[in-house]
């Protein structure tokens, strides 16, 4: 049979013979035809094969999965799709989609050369797109490999619009975020984000989140949110995104959802039982990525001694990323917060997370997959380029924690949904041709903390906008765009 087209035109590609996963998670695997026209799903069937004219570009799938191309729900590829548009450490382990500008950090509408912490996160530099319109365009122009979502960051706001970030915005400062919202959301931003978490944020108070909130509900929004706390006030921080969405109308996505901190662990029994309440009144979602670390900025007041670091760059010291905080601390004779200060401006793992949670959150029927990778850091965290591979190779095939039809729900037509891409996330006809042919025994992260740069294995092909985007190990084009509604 002849080879993958990397074209979709009018007379298409049939795909013949693949195990379907059609990402609602409903419906179990089936042996099924598909055929990509026109950059979509022109149709499926068990006998497209001895339907359609011989003569069409056909490809043989007997014994592998095919399903629809993963949604990233929580990346950081703002800067990345411009500067590294191959964005391989997605497409390798079959991502066709990221939703960027997540954390309240996004690259619009910030306009500064030397970015603070937590936008240093993000990006180094790039910081020169004032509106969405702007990004887009350039995204656009670096022809990136992968769709894209954009959200609008609640912190580059205040960064963009007050000059202190000690207090609460007042009225002239609250009205420009909100100006600046309301037009990156015409122009095709998908939603709001927040990350009180981080000090730029923190003094934010619930009048200035709710107002933003509410532009992003009269455009159709949603509200994805990086906790005020994530350890010992955890309950009260979920209560106050989840009222924050609520009176404003809009549906809520709880950010990489953890239970962090040895004094934490177990309480995902706690968080979870409220999520559900919640959910009985309110659209809510969460994501989640299949590491017991998380990974973020430097900060003094974590390095608590009993939580192992690993650095993932440092500005003052960058020959000692991927090293262990403790043993650098033991070889300047210097507190592990001590050393801290003196690597600073820099990044880290923090391995703070339990299993049993990590587990337990990740199968629960509201969550689905976020990588949180940051593409910038030196030696990153290997959920950049593992996540989602790791997701059915150790908690689905491994473990039995998910079905192939679940694992895949979660990382497809989960996201679809709380996004709102109606043509994504799942095969049917007219659906945009998003699609992953993998082979399911072998589809495996091979990123660890040491090496976190190596691609999934198993992944066939790719298909973005229904042209071949990878191929056993190499890129092959270039169709990925920014997605609006």
């Amino acid at each position: 049979m002849a080879a993958a087209s990397s074209s979709s035109s009018s007379s298409g590609l049939l795909l013949h013979g693949a195990r379907l996963v059609d990402g609602t998670g409903k419906t179990a695997a089936w042996q099924c035809d598909l055929l990509i026209r026109d950059g979509r799903i022109a149709a499926l069937g068990a006998q497209l094969h001895r339907e359609l004219d011989p003569a069409l570009p056909r490809r043989d799938c007997a014994g592998l999965v095919l399903a629809p191309g993963f949604i990233d729900a929580h990346s950081h590829d703002d800067a990345a799709l411009i500067t590294g548009p191959a964005m391989t450490a997605k497409l390798s382990q079959g991502v066709c989609t990221v939703v960027t500008g997540n954390c309240g950090i996004s690259l619009v509408p910030l306009l500064t050369e030397e970015p603070a912490p937590p936008m240093n996160l993000l990006a180094r530099e790039q910081f020169r797109y004032g509106s969405f319109a702007a990004w887009r365009d350039a995204v656009h122009a670096a022809r990136p490999a992968v769709n894209a979502v954009g959200l609008i960051g609640h912190t580059a706001l205040r960064m963009r619009c007050m000059a202190r970030w000690d207090r609460p915005a007042n009225p002239q400062e609250l009205a420009a975020m909100c100006e600046l919202l309301d037009q990156a959301l015409a122009q095709g931003a998908m939603g709001l984000s927040s990350g009180v978490f981080y000090t730029p944020a923190a003094a934010a108070d619930r009048a200035e989140l709710l107002a933003l909130a509410r532009v992003a509900a009269r455009h159709g929004g949603v509200y994805a949110v990086h906790l005020r706390d994530e350890m010992a006030g955890v309950l009260d921080a979920i209560q106050e995104a989840a009222d924050c969405a609520h009176e404003a109308g809009l549906p809520l996505v709880i950010s990489h959802h953890k239970c962090a901190g040895r004094a934490q662990w177990g309480r995902s029994l706690q968080t979870l039982a409220l999520i559900e309440r919640l959910a009985q009144r309110q659209a809510l979602g969460l994501d989640v990525y299949p590491y017991l670390a998380g990974s973020t900025v430097l900060r003094e007041d974590l390095a608590d001694g009993l939580t192992p670091i690993r650095l993932t760059w440092s500005s003052a010291h960058p020959e000692l990323a991927g090293r262990w905080l403790a043993d650098i601390a033991a070889e300047w004779q210097l507190s592990e917060p001590e050393a801290v200060a003196r690597l600073q401006p820099g990044g880290a793992c923090y391995f703070q997370m339990h299993e049993d949670d990590v587990s337990r959150i990740l199968a629960h029927p509201l969550a689905m997959i976020g990588s949180d990778g940051l593409p910038h850091d030196s030696v990153p965290h290997p959920r950049l380029w593992g996540a989602f591979a790791r997701v059915w190779s150790h908690y689905g095939r491994e473990r039995g924690l998910l079905t192939l039809e679940q694992a895949v729900h979660k990382m497809s037509g989960l996201a679809a949904q709380r996004f709102g891409l109606r043509d994504r996330g799942v095969l049917r006809a007219g659906a945009a041709a998003d699609l992953l042919l993998f082979d399911a025994a072998r589809f495996s992260d091979r990123a660890d903390y040491a090496t976190p740069c190596l691609p999934a294995d198993g992944v066939e092909a790719v298909w973005v906008n229904g042209e071949l985007a990878w191929e056993q190990g190499q890129a092959r084009g270039c169709a990925g765009r920014v997605l609006s509604h």
